[in-house]
This record gives structure tokens, sequence and C-alpha cells, in this order.
């Protein structure tokens, strides 16, 4: 459980430097002179680099486990944070962009394989641990954009360089007790590792797709959100950047209840039935939600992250049965991959908003939830 809560802390400061990059979007929009597109395109550059090295680097540390290379991706993080800070360019902004995201496709990996590992079998709370501590983490960076950066202004990131620098002491306690988990784990499941160590691509490769094209869909719709809701509740609400970055905050905070809560009902109930819970559950309220005034907007955003975070617990899990003895594999594909195409998603809605309103985004965003369907495709697997 030390481990656990501590890589938990991790993920929370990881995902906090994360989230304070479209935290800012609003002052640098104005500073820049900047479009959606652009605003997009710097979302699309930190999701890309965030996931092109993931599976790459799950692969090679399932056999090859690397724990301290979690520090050295938040020491690409915290020069990616500095240089956000003290940008005097676009250009400058998208390669800070690039560093945070780096930093973030090192750590994810080895850090999903290590809460696996000191999962002492309860798998759904173990992943719901590990992810509340990044959900917590990626709903604070609006929180102190409100209090912090939107009066103090774009060098005060910099000051978050202690949260980095933090969280690589806690990386360094982490990678030590690595040493004492391992030969626990190995011994414990070495005997079923060579029993279900060989399935056939075939067999993997449709409902894997389908695992990433559900996470793809949540992630999209989360990008909506990070991207473009504070635009949109300033436009269609009038509301002040502070009080917009607030709403945004609780839309985000409602993620790690969600995770944390399905981590735990999963592993009581079955993770199938989270599973659908969060696809037939969320859709009524997308749908509703580009027609609500303020109040029932900030009410309907909470319940539908509420419900769509549920699920991911469910997601990595599953995908874990499928291929075993691949944790880090499967966490650079589900933290990686169905980001990059999160962020492919953010520059092609930053085009539509554009060129149609940021309403219209909403209102194509609102069908999202519906590709959850496909999970009617997915076969039963050991353990879900």
């Amino acid at each position: 459980m030390s481990v656990l809560l501590a890589l938990s802390a991790t993920h929370l400061l990881n995902d906090m430097i994360q989230s304070l990059i479209p935290a800012i979007y609003p002052i640098i929009k104005q500073s820049y002179a900047l479009d959606f597109g652009q605003i997009g395109i710097i979302t699309l550059v930190f999701q890309i680099s965030a996931s092109l090295l993931q599976p790459a680097v799950g692969f090679y540390t399932d056999k090859h486990p690397l724990p301290y290379s979690m520090i050295f991706g938040m020491g690409c993080s915290l020069m990616g944070l500095l240089g956000l800070a003290y940008a005097g360019s676009y250009g400058l902004l998208l390669l800070s962009a690039a560093c945070v995201g780096l930093g973030s496709s090192i750590f994810h990996p080895e850090a999903t394989r290590m809460a696996r590992n000191a999962s002492g079998g309860r798998q759904g709370l173990a992943q719901g641990i590990f992810q509340v501590g990044g959900q917590t983490g990626g709903a604070l960076g609006p929180l102190l954009a409100a209090f912090i950066i939107v009066p103090m202004g774009q060098t005060s990131l910099g000051w978050f360089s202690v949260a980095a620098l933090l969280a690589m002491v806690l990386m360094t306690w982490i990678a030590g007790k690595h040493a004492e988990i391992t030969p626990l784990v190995t011994k414990a499941v070495g005997g079923v590792a060579h029993a279900v160590a060989g399935p056939s691509v075939r067999s993997v490769i449709v409902p894997f797709s389908i695992l990433i094209v559900l996470l793809f869909s949540k992630n999209a719709y989360t990008s909506s959100f990070t991207s473009f809701y504070t635009f949109f509740l300033i436009g269609k609400f009038e509301v002040s950047v502070q009080d917009s970055q607030l709403m945004l905050f609780l839309f985000l905070a409602s993620s790690a209840v969600g995770a944390l809560g399905g981590g735990i009902l999963g592993d009581k109930i079955g993770r199938n039935r989270i599973l659908w819970f969060s696809i037939l559950g969320a859709l009524p309220f997308s749908m509703v939600l580009p027609f609500a005034d303020l109040f029932w907007t900030g009410v309907l955003t909470i319940v539908i992250n509420l419900i769509m975070s549920s699920s991911f617990a469910a997601i990595m899990i599953y995908a874990m049965e499928l291929l075993p003895g691949r944790v880090g594999l499967v966490g650079g594909f589900f933290y990686g991959l169905t980001f990059g195409l999160g962020g492919i998603a953010a520059a092609v809605l930053g085009g539509l908003a554009d060129q149609f309103g940021i309403e219209v985004v909403y209102r194509a965003c609102a069908f999202l939830p519906a590709m959850g369907l496909l999970a009617w495709f997915l076969p039963r697997v050991r353990g879900v």
C-alpha cells in the first residue's frame, strides 16, 4: 500500500504538471494572438510526444525493468515546465510542451507495471488508487491557473518546478522499493505466466483494438474540455476566466472520484458491468449538455465525467488479461496511443471551432460516448 500511495502521489505531480499546459491556454491565446487551431496544435504536439515512446518503453521495460527511468522522465518534464514559463515565441511553446509530453511517456508504462506488481491481487483497487492520483493532478491545473497563473502571469509556471523536484525524490524511493517487490511477484505468478504466455495475435488484436477505441472516445471527449471548455463557457455564458477555470476543475476533479470508485466496484461486481455503465450512463447526459444553461452545464459535466472515468481501471485490467506479462506494453498503449489520438482529436476540434464556432464542437462531441457500444463485441476473459 505504501508503494501504491507513493505511485499515486507521483502520478498526481506528473499529471498536475501536464495539466498546466491547457490551464494557460486563455493567457497565451491573448498574449500570442493564437487562434483555436493553434491551441489545438499545442495539445496535439504535447499529446503526440507523450504517446510515441510509451509502447516502446513499455515493451522494453517488461523484459528489462528500469525503475529509475521515471526520474529521467520527470527531469524532461521539469525542463519543459521552465520552458513554458519563459517561452518567447509560439515555437518555444511547442518545444516545451513536447518536453513535458516526453517525460510523461517515460513515466506511465513503468509506473503502471509497478502498480500492478504492488496490487496484492486487488487489481481494481490498485489501478483505482494509481488513477486517482493522476486524475486529481489533472484537475488541479485549472484551480492553480485560477488562483496563481491567471493573476501572476505565465512566468509563475516556474514555481511549479518544486513539484517536479518532489516527484523525483518520491520516484527515487519507489525505485528502491521495486527491488523488494519484484522477487515476490515473480515467485507468485511465475508458473501462471508460462501457462498463459502465448496468446495468438488473431485472438488479441480485435478486442485490443476495441479497447483502444473505447479509451480514445473518452480521451477525445476529455480533450474537448481541457482544451476548449473555458472558451465555451466564456463565449456562451460570459463568465470570467477564473470562473471558467473553477468549472473546469470541477469537471476534472470528478474524474478522480469516478476512477477510484470504478476500480473498487469493479473488484466487487465485475468489470463488464462497470464498462457498460460508463457507456450507457454517460450518453444521455452528453446529448443534453450543449443545450443546458450555466448551472446545468456545470452539473452535467460533472455527472458525465464521473460516469465515463469509472471504466478506466476496467479497460486497463481487461487489456492486461488479454496480454499477460505485458503490463508495461499495455500501459504504454493505453496511456500513450489513446493519449496521442486524443491530441489529434483536439487539433481537429480546434479547426472545427474556428470554422463553425465553439458550440458546434460540443454538439459533435455529444455522440462520442456512443462509440462505447463496440464493447458488445468484447469476449469474456479470465478475471474480468
